[in-house]
């Protein structure tokens, strides 16, 4: 059962194609496959993109969304916090709160956040027995 948790941030100016070329390489700087996510997560607000999704659906695992306050009470085990997404989002980042969020409490990132051309991507390991 895979054991891993992407998280993904964007512009409103995103296009499908950043998203899955940073996931893309998200995936190989992690030295895991596309097939190893096991779940992909961002924040409420880009829900209505669809971005996200369509990532979710072309990898084939599900998409979950949180709010700006569950990314934010991530905060403390966020490598690289940001006062501007703060200021637009009410959280200090998506990508890896996402992750992180998504994992679990005892999770870890095994690929802080990487920038790619609109588009944030973090990757978090499950922890604990069987993670």
């Amino acid at each position: 059962m895979p054991s891993f948790f992407m998280g993904i941030g964007h512009e409103s100016a995103a296009t499908f194609a950043d998203i899955f070329a940073l996931a893309e390489q998200g995936c190989r700087a992690a030295g895991i496959a596309p097939t190893d996510i096991a779940l992909i997560a961002t924040i409420d607000s880009k829900e209505a993109s669809g971005l996200v999704a369509d990532l979710g659906q072309r990898l084939g695992v599900s998409v979950r969304y949180f709010s700006a306050a569950d990314l934010e009470a991530e905060t403390p085990r966020l490598k690289n916090p940001s006062e501007t997404v703060f200021r637009q989002l009410g959280c200090h980042g998506v990508a890896e709160a996402a992750a992180l969020a998504a994992a679990g409490p005892i999770a870890e990132l095994i690929l802080p956040k990487i920038v790619g051309a609109r588009v944030t991507c973090a990757i978090a390991r499950r922890g604990g027995l069987g993670g």
